[in-house]
């Protein structure tokens, strides 16, 4: 009788041994894809332009942006002002876009 329990008890304690090697795998596991995955900020702006945009929204914004620039490298005759422009917009589109479409009111 006592060997059936030692045996037993020996089995149990296997079988725990084995749950708790798999557990600790799989936080490991998690550990590891949370460290991998790229974090979401969780409150405020993160700065990116095009982040919380629709669609609709990007595409008029890079439409406007490249018809500005299609029209300055067109009229523009010197290449000084047409480059000295073309880095202007790039600069003052982002204040732009969040002057006219922020939701901020």
């Amino acid at each position: 009788m006592a060997k059936e329990r030692a045996l037993r008890r020996a089995a149990r304690l296997a079988e725990a041994e084995a749950e708790r090697a798999r557990r600790a795998r799989a936080v490991r596991r998690r550990a590891l894809v949370r460290r991998l995955r790229p974090r979401r900020p969780k409150v405020g702006r993160t700065g990116r332009m095009f982040a919380r945009r629709p669609p609709g929204q990007r595409a008029a914004i890079v439409t406007g942006c490249v018809g500005v620039l299609v029209l300055v490298w067109l009229l523009v005759g010197s290449l000084t002002l047409r480059v000295a422009i073309t880095v202007l917009v790039v600069l003052v589109a982002p204040a732009l876009v969040v002057l006219t479409f922020d939701r901020r009111i």
